[in-house]
């Protein structure tokens, strides 16, 4: 998981947005641009053909007068149907300038503060240390290490091409960033929205 920008200058605050019950195509390629197209929970890419959600990260805050552009992320459909449902506080938020220092990753896992229950909620709350994503991670890594390694390319190398020729084959970006020592997120550029 990585930390999720909030920006002061978004074109959902100078436009004054709010997610309403009809269309948001407007909001959410904003949002999806503002993620360059990845998924605020899973870090993977959303491609053209992946069905993706406008989530409300509170969703008690839906169709309230708090719900605003900081409760706003493109998701994946299927993993926000995984969300739990049960809400709980206190929580660490996607867009905490601390988020990167107060969960950490580790070997395909994300780890907390014993102390730091937001952290804790937060990542209850996505279920990304279920098994099968820690699982999943890893294998990516180990993976692109192996092409790395076959390819006799430096890691930053390998992530430009991919970036350039199959952006929609890359995900896990804090994984990347932590195991490569790249600065992943700032090599992908902001893209075309249609």
């Amino acid at each position: 998981m990585k930390r999720i920008d909030k920006r002061h200058d978004s074109e959902v605050v100078r436009q004054n947005l709010s997610y309403t019950k009809g269309d948001n195509s407007g909001l959410r390629k904003i949002l999806m641009w503002e993620q360059k197209r990845f998924c605020a929970y899973t870090e993977e890419y959303i491609g053209e053909n992946d069905a993706c959600d406008i989530e409300h990260f509170n969703p008690n805050l839906k169709f309230t007068p708090q719900d605003s552009y900081n409760n706003w992320y493109v998701v994946k459909h299927k993993p926000n149907n995984l969300k739990s449902t049960k809400w709980i506080e206190p929580i660490l938020y996607l867009y905490d300038e601390e988020f990167e220092t107060r969960i950490k990753y580790s070997d395909g896992a994300y780890i907390h503060a014993q102390e730091d229950h937001e952290a804790k909620n937060l990542l209850e709350l996505l279920g990304v240390n279920k098994l099968e994503q820690v699982t999943l991670r890893k294998k990516y890594i180990a993976r692109r290490r192996e092409l790395i390694d076959f390819l006799n390319i430096n890691a930053r190398e390998y992530f430009e091409e991919e970036i350039e020729k199959e952006i929609e084959s890359i995900k896990y970006l804090r994984a990347i960033q932590e195991e490569f020592e790249i600065p992943i997120w700032d090599m992908i550029p902001f893209p075309e929205i249609n």
